[in-house]
């Protein structure tokens, strides 16, 4: 289904360890803010920067990733297999909260700032997939990621842009 290995070291260098289920603290394992390099087989991981899958995060899909972004080497604490069904996403987003006011369906990766819809989210449900909401368009600072079980964030300020996030199918998915 999934698997990732994180690396001690930049470039996959140093100690490693593979991981194919949910850790939720690293510090036991002796791997607490020492993840400088990723690879991920299968379904997607998210990565937080506290253990019990709290704060900051970081998503890894199917790939190699021979360095972390800046700032977030040696800052992993905890990992999540991202196990929901990734096939045709769709999440409904709302202009006020409580689900109230103007809706629109998603279906793809789409950048609210560029349309009419750009600061008047307030409220979303998730009907399929995993969605990786952004407060702003170039997707720096605040973000949450969605499923279809928690439906909506909350007090958030609105939502610039959404991506989605998909598993890499391998060819034997393409038949």
């Amino acid at each position: 289904m999934g698997k990732i290995i994180i690396y001690e070291h930049v470039n996959f260098q140093g100690l490693s360890k593979e991981f194919t289920t949910d850790t939720p603290n690293l510090v036991h394992l002796g791997w607490n803010d020492i993840v400088s390099s990723v690879k991920v087989i299968g379904q997607p991981w998210v990565a937080y920067k506290h253990v019990e899958y709290n704060g900051p995060f970081l998503v890894f899909e199917e790939g190699e990733y021979e360095s972390l972004p800046k700032g977030t080497t040696n800052t992993i604490s905890s990992l999540q297999l991202i196990t929901d069904d990734l096939r045709n996403p769709q999440i409904t987003l709302y202009q006020h909260v409580e689900y109230k006011g103007k809706s629109r369906i998603i279906t793809e990766a789409t950048n609210l700032a560029e349309d009419k819809d750009n600061d008047i989210v307030s409220s979303h449900k998730v009907q399929r997939g995993v969605w990786l909401l952004f407060e702003n368009s170039d997707e720096i600072g605040p973000r949450y990621l969605a499923r279809a079980h928690e439906d909506s964030w909350g007090a958030w300020g609105g939502i610039f842009i959404i991506a989605v996030i998909r598993a890499k199918l391998s060819h034997a998915d393409c038949s």
